[in-house]
């Protein structure tokens, strides 16, 4: 586990399932005794760490793809990225929210310095 600080604007909601009906429902579960809503700090930690990790590897693969194809402008290359990103959330390979694949585009924007 790294000792490394979570950003202020790393996303903390993560939406844990849904239940229909009429009434208003809280979705909890149990974990270590005590009914949690949402992430525990550790697996915040670690979806930040996930998303860093993530980050980390898109911006060379975005400075590589940029050298191969000069016709392709840094935003198209985020914006191929992030559709890349949603479709292996979409087939199941990969579970991120919406939110945390927003702060990986962010993320590698800000790696890159564009």
């Amino acid at each position: 586990m790294s000792n490394r600080l979570i950003p202020a604007n790393f996303p903390r909601d993560a939406s844990l399932g849904s239940v229909p009906g009429g009434q208003p429902k809280l979705l909890v579960r149990r974990v270590n005794g005590q009914y949690v809503s949402g992430l525990t700090d550790e697996e915040w930690r670690e979806r930040y760490e996930c998303c860093e990790d993530l980050a980390q590897q898109c911006a060379p693969y975005c400075m590589r793809k940029i050298a191969e194809n000069p016709a392709l402008t840094q935003e198209r290359c985020l914006a191929n990225v992030r559709k890349g990103f949603a479709l292996k959330v979409q087939s199941g390979e990969w579970e991120f929210s919406e939110a945390e694949l927003d702060w990986v585009t962010k993320r590698t924007r800000q790696l890159l310095g564009w």
